[in-house]
Formats: C-alpha cells, sequence, structure tokens
C-alpha cells in the first residue's frame, strides 16, 4: 500500500514536470494527486495497513489506538492543512496588492529609471532593478514586470530575449535572500525555519554574486555591446493616473512592512499580510487615480477587478502539491534505531548514509531544482530534516532551491512566466544561458559555504 502512495506521488510530479508536452495544466494533476494521496491514507490508516506520524513525531495506528488514533489522524490533516492555508493567505494577500499596484500603472514609474542607449549599462539597470524588486514583490512579479518594460524599450525581439533571459537569473537571485522574494523562501519563513534577518545576513552576499558574475560575464559578450534604441518618451497614459506613484510606493511599503510586522508582534506572517492589504485596498477605495473620476469608473482601479486577475490555478497547485506531500510526510515508511518515521524523513536518512556530505546534498537539489519545480522539493526537505531556526542547511536550501532553477528556463516561475511572455526557445536558453545562470549559481554556492563553514565555523 504504501509503494501505491509513493508511485501515486511520483506519477504526478512527472505529469507536473512534463506539463508542457502533456499540454496539461500542472494544478490538475497536483490536486488530484493529493485527494487520491489523502483518500488512501484514510482507507489504509482505517485498515490499520500503516501508520500515521504527526508533526509532534507521535504515531498513531487505528488497531492499537481505536479513536484517539483516530483524533490524532484528523488533527495531522487538519496542521498540514493549517499551514499550506497559511502559505496561501500570504501569497493572495501579496499577489492582491501587486495587482492593485498594476492598476493604478504604479509600474510604469520605473520605465522613468532607464534612460540609456547604451546596451551595457541598459543590462545593468534592468538586473539591478530585476535583483531588487524581486526581493520585494517576488521573483515572478518582478519579472513579468520587467519583460512588460523592456517590450516598450527593445524593439527588436532578438536582442530583447538575451535582456529576458537575464532578468530571470537576476529575479531569481534577488528572491532567495528575501522571505518575501520567492514561494520557497516565504514557505521557509513560514515554517520558522528560517527568520527575516537570518535569511538576509547570510544569503545575500552569495546571491549577489550569483546575478553579478554572470552579468558581468554578459557585459562582454556580442549581445550586450554597442547601442540600442530607446523610447525615452514618458508614458503619456501612465502619467494621466494621479495614483500611480502614491500606489506603487504604498503598495511596496506595505509588502516590506510584514517581516517589520510578524518581528515585533511574532504572529505569522499572513496577519501581517492581510493588515498590509486591508490598508492598500483602503486607499485603492478612497485615491482618484483620474482628474474627472467618476464612480461610473471606480471599478477599473477596485480592489475587486485586482482579485479577478490573481492567478487563482497557481495558488490551487501549491495547495495540492503541499498538501500531497504533507501526505508522504505523515504516512510512517519504516524505523531506523527503533524510531518509526515519515517517508520523507526516512529518505533523508537513507541519503545521509549515501551521502555523508549535506552541502553536496542541497547542491544537488540546486541542480534538480532547474529540472523540477522548486516547491514541492523545498517542502520535501522541510519534511526529511529536523535541523534548528536558522540553521546553515535551511539558509543554504533556501539558496540553492531559489538561484538553481535559473539554469533551465522551465526551473522556475520566473523562467515559465519569461518562456511565456516571449515565447523563449528551450534549446536557446540552454545553448547561451544555461551555463551563465550554472557558474552564477555554483560562484554563490562557494561564497555561501566559505562564510558559514570556514568565517563563522557553523556546522
Amino acid at each position: 500500500m504504501e509503494a501505491i502512495i509513493i508511485l501515486i506521488f511520483i506519477l504526478g510530479y512527472l505529469a507536473i514536470t512534463l506539463e508542457h508536452p502533456l499540454k496539461l495544466d500542472k494544478t490538475v494533476p497536483a490536486l488530484i494527486m493529493a485527494a487520491l494521496i489523502w483518500a488512501l491514507l484514510a482507507v489504509g490508516f482505517k485498515n490499520g495497513w500503516f501508520s500515521v506520524i504527526d508533526s509532534h513525531e507521535s504515531v498513531f495506528n487505528f488497531l492499537t489506538g481505536g479513536e484517539k488514533a483516530e483524533h490524532g489522524f484528523e488533527n495531522t490533516l487538519l496542521h498540514h492543512l493549517g499551514k499550506t492555508a497559511e502559505i496561501l493567505i500570504f501569497l493572495i494577500g501579496a499577489m492582491t496588492i501587486v495587482e492593485i499596484i498594476d492598476l493604478h500603472r504604479g509600474f510604469e514609474i520605473l520605465k522613468g529609471a532607464v534612460k540609456t542607449k547604451s546596451k551595457r549599462k541598459l543590462l545593468w539597470i534592468i538586473g539591478i532593478l530585476a535583483f531588487f524588486l524581486s526581493a520585494i514583490i517576488d521573483n515572478l512579479t518582478a519579472t513579468i514586470v520587467l519583460v512588460t518594460l523592456l517590450r516598450k524599450l527593445i524593439h527588436k525581439k532578438e536582442d530583447r530575449l538575451w535582456y529576458v533571459a537575464m532578468v530571470v537569473i537576476a529575479a531569481n537571485a534577488g528572491g532567495a535572500w528575501s522571505p518575501i522574494g520567492d514561494v520557497t523562501t516565504t514557505m521557509l519563513w513560514i515554517a520558522k525555519k528560517v527568520t527575516a534577518a537570518g535569511l538576509i545576513e547570510f544569503v545575500v552576499l552569495p546571491s549577489i554574486l550569483c546575478f553579478a558574475l554572470p552579468f558581468f560575464i554578459a557585459s562582454y559578450m556580442k549581445p550586450f555591446k554597442g547601442t540600442i534604441e530607446v523610447d525615452t518618451k514618458e508614458d503619456v497614459v501612465a502619467e494621466k493616473l494621479l495614483s500611480s506613484k502614491t500606489m506603487l510606493f504604498l503598495g511596496l511599503g506595505m509588502i516590506v512592512s510584514v517581516p517589520v510586522f510578524k518581528t515585533v508582534t511574532h504572529l505569522p506572517p499572513y496577519v501581517g499580510m492581510m493588515l498590509a492589504l486591508g490598508v492598500v485596498w483602503l486607499v485603492s477605495e478612497y485615491i482618484h487615480p483620474e482628474e474627472d473620476f467618476s464612480s461610473e469608473r471606480r471599478h477599473l482601479y477596485s480592489a475587486h477587478k485586482a482579485l479577478s486577475r490573481i492567478e487563482i490555478s497557481s495558488i490551487l497547485f501549491f495547495l495540492g502539491i503541499l498538501m500531497a506531500v504533507a501526505g508522504l510526510e505523515s504516512l510512517v515508511y519504516g524505523t531506523i534505531n527503533d524510531t518509526e518515521m515519515g517517508t520523507l524523513r526516512y529518505l533523508a536518512e537513507v541519503l545521509q548514509k549515501a551521502i555523508p556530505n549535506q552541502d553536496i546534498v542541497v547542491i544537488f537539489l540546486g541542480i534538480l531544482s532547474a529540472i523540477i519545480d522548486n516547491v514541492p522539493l523545498v517542502a520535501a526537505s522541510m519534511g526529511m530534516y529536523d535541523a534548528p531556526i536558522d540553521a546553515v542547511l535551511w539558509h543554504f536550501i533556501a539558496y540553492s532551491a531559489g538561484t538553481g532553477g535559473s539554469m533551465l528556463i522551465i526551473g522556475s516561475a520566473a523562467g515559465v512566466a519569461a518562456m511565456g511572455m516571449e515565447k523563449i526557445d528551450f534549446i536557446w536558453y540552454l545553448k547561451k544561458i544555461t551555463w551563465l545562470a550554472f557558474i552564477g549559481f555554483i560562484a554563490g554556492a562557494g561564497l555561501f559555504l566559505f562564510i558559514e563553514r570556514v568565517l563563522f565555523h557553523h556546522v
């Protein structure tokens, strides 16, 4: 029975990885996989085929525990749903704020920062914007914003593709050191595996190197030499909105305030995000985007419109994948040293025996995240390892899973968004960009290990 549950997970995972050839939205296999895993867990548990383990290492068996064990099973399911819901509510809040900013054309303000005809200068301006913007509004949104910006600046598609590909590297590197910059870092932060300060302190320098080194090499390559025709005229439509600047700075400011709110109140991050969304929504209700603002036009800039633009399918994908991983985590697979363990924890112990060096395992995890979605990878690693908050392991997982995805265009949410928007060819990216992303990834990983293991002697 355990084998069937693991097989369902592997098949579901395969369907997610092959979403483009199958022409099937990855949300579909994620939801089916999660429901089937928990259904089989419930049936098997009731029939006494296997036990279930909760987050406190308590093992429940229906044949020996009866009603008490049944409550244990229900509480385990509720616990995992609660932890997943924390991440989903956080993401819905962040996505809505970003959409409200976009409705008020706040991101158009960034276009004013780009006033150069030098290809090399433009590369660095766009890269720095991507790096810092992704740390604030997450790497996926930052990529979408900057690809839209590049479309307005560079009209020749062959030139633009190079810039878009470099944005993917910068956005993934920028998201890795911020608790709100990537779904995986948000997951680690909400699960109390890392603190915002710890993540920034130890991951920011490797992330900068991971972004700067490929950009430095690229700036001497042929596609980034010479000048470009840049349309530096102000966007007339954007300038007409009186609320653009206010909503941009308010929205970004409220997102950045979430880690501060968590530090002060010690409440989970989603509470801070609810407050942030409430404030931005409140201001958006009363602000006047245009001179002659009528109530008939209010719906064009309302939070209701922003909510309708959120990609709910990605929220449901996270629900499915996180609950599927939670199912594997809860299934007792075997015993090591007379201790019963869940499937993922058991896998970690086996890996530890096969590859004694944990750092090599995490680097391998980073390379793997270019092929396999990094959300389930990180979710699985959280179930596999039992390290204290802000341990070297969690910081390194945040770095590797966040930046490793840049090596393939399908390896990260930012890459997939860029691929969809600009129709980037998988093979073109593999030939031209993968080696640059790999150099950045390995250099950053080396710097991380030097800081943690050599300078600070952290174990």
